[in-house]
Order: C-alpha cells, then structure tokens, then sequence
C-alpha cells in the first residue's frame, strides 16, 4: 500500500512538471508540426540524460548540482542554445511547407539531450524535489527504484507524446498560415526562456563579485 501511495505521488508530481510550460513544450509543438513522433523521441533524449543523473544524485551528486559555477554555466549554455533554436524556426518561418520532413527524426532526440542537459531549472528540481523522491524509493527496494524511474520518465513519454501527436494534427487540420502562427509564437517562447536562463545565470555570476 505504502508503494502504490508513493507511486501516486510520483506522478502528480512528475506530471505537475512535465505539463508546466517550457522550452522542451514548446519545441515539442515545433518539431510535432512536422513529425508526429518528435515528443516520443523528444522524450528518448530526455531520458538518456535524466536515468543516469537520477542515479548520480543517489550517489550524492546533488551538491555539485548546487554549486553556483555549475549553475551559471549550465544557464548560460542552456539559453544560448533556446535562443538559437528560435532564430533558426524565425528563419524558416517564409519556406515553411506543410510537407513533413522525413530527415528530421533524428534531430528530436538530440534536442530533447540538449535541452536537458542545459536546463538549469530540470537539474536544480533533481537536486531538490527529485532527490527527495529518489531517496525514498530507494529506502523501499531497488525494485521500488526503477519503477520509480521508470514511471516518471513514462509522464514525460506520455505527455510530450500526445503534445507532439495534436501539434502534428492541427498542421494538417489549420493550414500554413496558421502553423507560421503557431511556430512563431513558440520561437517567442523559446527566446524569452532562453533569456531568462541567461538573466538568471547573469545574476548569479554578479553576486559572486
């Protein structure tokens, strides 16, 4: 009972975060206009990133994940890449075709490592809210750990799955004036995520001199 309680919490918790809007949402929408399994892959990348850092931080790795150099330099690289993503949808916007690009599939899963990798605010809840959850299903069994891992990654799956599902549907359903619409205000989103991680890292860097 205890486990499936646990279980529970893990994914109202996971689901709350990967629902929340951000820059991995938003370019699952972009990239779900042309493929419909970007979120999927979106997700594989994701993944290949967060099941080794889920048990680094068991191990004890949170601290570094904390440490304010660690921080800037992850914010800093993390909003560069979210304002180059948005200059190259900009650019693309004019030649947008409502075809789909069969050589993109393996572009989601890159996009979902990066992103990852150089979300400072992903790394800081493993370091906090994650932790904490990790640390108890490791007090339940090394069993109740990978259903853990497991079970929250399927959120993620699930979720940017569908997302990608519906942003590839509406492409046929709504037209290329409406898909520009939809792709610029994503690229918007991208630029202002991409700044704010960068304000953030230049924040800190300020307080430490």
């Amino acid at each position: 009972m205890a486990v499936l309680f646990f279980l529970g919490q893990v994914i109202g918790i996971s689901l709350s975060g990967v629902m929340a809007p951000g820059p991995v949402t938003a370019t699952t929408i972009v990239m779900g206009s042309r493929n419909r399994w970007a979120g999927a892959l979106i997700a594989v990348g994701h993944g290949i990133v967060e099941f080794p850092l889920i048990v680094v931080i068991v191990l004890g790795m949170n601290k570094i994940l904390k440490s304010p150099a660690v921080q800037i330099a992850i914010g800093l690289a993390g909003g560069a890449f979210l304002i180059l993503m948005a200059v190259q949808i900009l650019r693309g916007l004019r030649s947008l075709g409502l075809e789909h690009d069969r050589n993109v599939k393996g572009t989601p899963i890159m996009a979902g490592i990066v992103l990852t990798a150089g979300n400072p605010y992903f790394l800081l809840w493993w370091a906090t809210i994650g932790l904490g959850l990790a640390s108890r299903a490791s007090e339940l069994g090394v069993w109740a750990f990978v259903v853990f891992a497991v079970v929250h990654w399927l959120c993620d799956f699930f979720w940017l799955g569908a997302l990608s599902w519906a942003s590839f549907k509406g492409s046929e359903l709504f037209g290329r004036r409406t898909l520009q619409v939809v792709l610029l205000i994503c690229s918007m989103a991208l630029v202002v995520f991409g700044l704010m991680f960068m304000y953030n890292a230049g924040s800190m860097l300020v307080e430490r001199f």
